[in-house]
């Protein structure tokens, strides 16, 4: 059975650790941020976390039920920290837009906690009012309740699958990734037309782009149908013109 979590106002009260340290729900969520950048997911541990922080491994009981709740938290930070970082102009397009491209950028900040959390849906208030932003948007834009889901649902995959992807190469050993790099380069760049015509006449731009993250296309193309289908729904609503 999971240990009680204690209220946040009981946990303010409590003595420091002994490195002076004064407990807290953040603290503990950067500091397992810190440890997964330095470590990965494998050395993400209580004891590894405990010792940290100066504080008994089971105190992290007192502020999550386990490390899966500590995962959530995890992620739940990372969206609010794209949050924290987009700015609304009320133009539904450039918004979702910049909210995506924000919701990209913090989890590639932490490569091994968006391959661990950009999975997950935690439940938790600072996603929560992500979604509840990206909802508000399409539907003061116009869109009806069921296309709203449908593109919010591409939208919010979209963004965190792309985030895996753009993370997992992150996470690699430089040496690793830079081999994978240069893939395009030393083999792809020299094969033969006889044999490979298409590769060959397009290698250059291979080597230019496939390194570079395709998301803001992606998201482009996405907000592009989008906005036809709002122009779609507009027009059958002046007497279906469309």
């Amino acid at each position: 059975m999971p240990k009680k979590v204690v209220p946040e106002a009981e946990r303010r009260r409590r003595r420091p650790t002994r490195q002076g340290i004064v407990l807290s729900e953040k603290l503990i969520v950067q500091t397992a941020l810190r440890m997964l950048r330095e470590h990965g997911s494998a050395g993400l541990t209580a004891r590894r976390l405990g010792s940290a922080l100066g504080a008994d491994p089971s105190t992290l009981y007192r502020y999550f039920a386990g490390l899966d709740d500590l995962t959530r938290a995890i992620g739940e930070e990372l969206m609010g920290r794209a949050l924290d970082r987009w700015t609304v102009t009320g133009k539904w397009r450039a918004d979702l837009h910049a909210l995506g491209l924000a919701i990209h950028a913090s989890y590639l900040a932490h490569p091994q906690a968006a391959l661990l959390t950009a999975s997950r849906v935690t439940g938790r208030p600072r996603e929560i009012e992500v979604d509840e932003t990206i909802l508000g948007i399409l539907r003061g834009a116009g869109f009806g309740d069921v296309d709203a889901v449908g593109i919010y649902h591409a939208f919010i995959d979209l963004a965190l699958a792309f985030a895996a992807l753009d993370a997992g190469a992150l996470a690699i050993k430089d040496e690793a990734r830079e081999a994978d790099e240069e893939m395009w380069t030393s083999t792809y760049a020299r094969l033969p037309a006889e044999s490979h015509p298409h590769i060959a006449a397009t290698a250059h731009l291979l080597a230019d782009r496939m390194n570079l993250s395709a998301y803001p296309v992606v998201l482009d193309t996405l907000l592009d149908r989008a906005e036809t289908r709002l122009g779609s729904v507009r027009n059958d609503g002046k007497g279906r013109t469309a």
